[in-house]
């Protein structure tokens, strides 16, 4: 497998088809501002081969809604959410257009007390994973997180390792310190 980032600025002009430069945000001292200005370096991370209840484990713990899923190395290979898991978790219609559950007492707690044995890899996002570089502008990373909805990109260094996150509410808290006041 061979593995090779293009900035996030690069593929967000190879995919709108943008030419021209966007406008530069500045802080207060008019320096450029940077992914690596705003990005939390504390990371949580999973393998593709922690389960569901160790990943919820680290979810509800840290408060957060997801993380990178990394190999042995710390190199990405996913993203998994708070969404995947409850993707996961849903009950599956049955019947007539769906409209019908069959769900016996204490049923449906059992099943998901099995799904929590399951390993990530089962529901991560593993194709399409964009990722930025500390290096990349930051106003490139708030419009990629804005256009494709993301709440979180993951940080990752030139070997492809995760060095941090960055995620709306972490952006949000940050221009309120490094700009506003």
């Amino acid at each position: 497998m061979f593995f090779f980032q293009i900035t996030s600025k690069a593929m967000f002009m190879l995919r709108y088809g943008y030419t021209k430069m966007f406008a530069i945000p500045a802080s207060k001292e008019g320096v450029i501002m940077k992914v690596r200005d705003f990005m939390i370096t504390k990371v949580f991370t999973v393998k593709p081969s922690s389960t569901i209840k160790e990943l919820l484990d680290i979810l509800n713990s840290n408060r957060i809604g997801g993380v990178p899923v990394v190999d042995d190395k710390g190199h990405l290979v996913g993203m998994v959410s708070d969404g995947d898991v409850l993707r996961y978790l849903s009950p599956k219609r049955l019947g007539f257009a769906g409209l019908i559950y069959i769900i016996e007492d204490g049923e449906l707690e059992n099943v998901l007390h099995e799904k929590l044995d399951t390993s990530v890899k089962e529901i991560m996002t593993k194709r399409n994973i964009l990722s930025v570089s500390p290096e990349d502008e930051f106003e490139m990373t708030m419009r990629l997180l804005s256009i494709h909805n993301y709440k979180k990109l993951p940080v990752v260094n030139r070997a492809g390792r995760v060095i941090g996150v960055l995620s709306r509410g972490d952006i949000i808290n940050n221009i309120w310190k490094k700009v506003i006041t």
